[in-house]
């Protein structure tokens, strides 16, 4: 099993912006497809986005055009960009290989006040 550990997280007012980082314990991201995804209280993890080896992107409804994943292969981090953050963004957020699902991490809490 990987280890992922997110970072990143915080306070954030409505149209702020953070980034969040994944750093895991082998060198993973040239080789799989990496994706981030977020949980509320009482509700499922949901799919955020992901970024396959070749760098292609796909993105849920909800963030596109305000989130950007990318990976830093030098630095061994997957990063999520978020930008224009809304209340409804607020959640813990994780990383993980997309079609090979791992333990996951404790997240990262990101928290948006109207």
């Amino acid at each position: 099993q990987v280890q992922l550990v997110e970072s990143g997280g915080g306070w954030v007012q409505a149209g702020g912006s953070l980034r969040l980082s994944c750093a895991a314990s082998g060198t993973i991201f040239s080789d799989n497809t990496m994706a981030w995804y977020r949980q509320t209280p009482g509700n499922q993890r949901t799919f955020v986005a992901r970024i396959t080896p070749g760098g292609t992107t796909y993105y849920a409804d909800s963030v596109k055009g305000r989130f950007t994943i990318s990976i830093n292969n030098a630095e061994n981090t997957l990063y999520l960009q978020m930008n224009s953050l809304k209340p409804e963004d607020t959640a813990v957020y994780y990383c993980n290989i997309f079609y090979r699902i791992q333990t996951w991490g404790q997240g990262t809490q990101v928290t948006v006040s109207s």
